[in-house]
């Protein structure tokens, strides 16, 4: 089974932490041990692990991927999106997590992303959980 949730970027780059989302995800399905399969259907959005311990990650995230892929360039996509398009492809559409003894196998700093690259927007986050 697919579980669903929609999230709601506020700004054009956006990481919203879905930790507790996907935990919850996780409890309610009385899974022992398996995995966690997070997938995010949109081409300009995207999820990743890595620290939420201390907010400046993410700042310095958002600023390497601006220095990488500038939004303005002399892009030829139509829709003035291509730099979004392109961090999307280089952040990933996926996580896969192990669950053991219950809970997810995350290390102690890590936390779980919604990456937005196109925002602001209603998006959908889709947990399958084995």
């Amino acid at each position: 089974m697919v579980k669903k949730f929609n999230i709601h970027s506020r700004s054009q780059i956006d990481f919203i932490d879905i930790t507790l989302e996907i935990l919850k995800s996780v409890e309610e399905s009385n899974t022992i041990n398996g995995f966690c399969y997070i997938f995010i259907p949109h081409t300009t959005a995207s999820v990743t692990i890595n620290e939420n311990a201390d907010p400046d990650v993410v700042f310095d995230i958002k600023k390497a991927l601006e220095k990488i892929v500038p939004f303005e360039e002399n892009y030829k996509h139509l829709e003035g999106n291509s730099a979004a398009h392109i961090k999307a492809s280089l952040m990933g559409s996926s996580e896969i997590i192990f669950i053991e003894s219950g809970k997810l196998v995350l290390g102690t700093w890590q936390g779980i992303y919604f990456c937005e690259f196109d925002g602001p927007r209603t998006r959908n986050v889709l947990i399958k959980i084995t």
